[in-house]
């Protein structure tokens, strides 16, 4: 059987230091993604990458977001999440009646991007299949994980970060790594990563057999075998 294929992303972003972070965090969440620093040649990107979602600045070089905005609504059904730095309701309410799907104001945390593209791509109808490790299935769509036939109960944090794993599923990552991408700081709270991890170990293993690995001197792997 073929493999599903990945939802497409476009992400119009100009500054570099955020591009180039959410293009990252996207594609490792198994997304295809493209990335441009303004809007110039939208209309031949969207005809040439048909996207499912854009990742939409506000704020950008020649055409601003929301005259973008009007001719994705014009020529596609893709999906529309724009970036602000202005938490203004004006703005967010101009973007949402315009036609955005979703807004969300700088700086934010890259897992909560990842979460609302997800989101909105769901309501769209373009979802991703489960992720299975073993007997433990992670439904991130639905919002839910279960482990052989019990779903297992965790907290919003715990998800995110069994999410994030999910996401990296077989790969390992590090502390920060993971700090940065659910709590938006690098490595000056590296316990919080382990105290998160040791509860979301403990309630996965009580339904069966350790499947969240840690690898010494170097974090984290979510995978089948030890």
């Amino acid at each position: 059987m073929d493999e599903p294929t990945p939802p497409r992303v476009l992400v119009i972003e100009d500054a570099e230091a955020i591009r180039v972070p959410v293009e990252s965090a996207l594609a490792d969440a198994g997304f295809a993604v493209r990335s441009r620093p303004d809007g110039a040649e939208l209309e031949a990107e969207l005809v040439r990458t048909r996207p499912d979602l854009v990742v939409l600045d506000v704020l950008l070089p020649g055409r601003d977001g929301f005259e973008l905005l009007r001719v994705i609504r014009r020529t596609s059904a893709a999906g529309v999440v724009m970036l602000t730095a202005r938490d203004g309701v004006e703005d967010r309410l101009r973007g949402l009646g315009e036609g955005a799907d979703d807004y969300l104001v700088k700086p934010f945390v890259l897992a909560e991007l990842v979460a609302r593209v997800t989101a909105v791509l769901r309501r769209t109808g373009r979802t991703r299949p489960a992720v299975e490790v073993g007997d433990l299935v992670i439904d991130v769509e639905g919002g839910r994980a279960r482990y052989g036939d019990t779903d297992v109960e965790l907290t919003s944090t715990e998800w995110k970060v069994l999410v994030y794993f999910a996401q990296h599923r077989d790969r390992v990552v590090s502390k920060t790594q993971v700090l940065t991408a659910v709590w938006g700081y690098g490595d000056s709270a590296p316990n919080l990563v382990e105290v998160n991890v040791s509860t979301l170990r403990r309630k996965l293993e009580a339904h069966g057999p350790r499947v969240l690995h840690t690898v010494r001197g170097q974090g984290y792997v979510l995978r089948g075998e030890p």
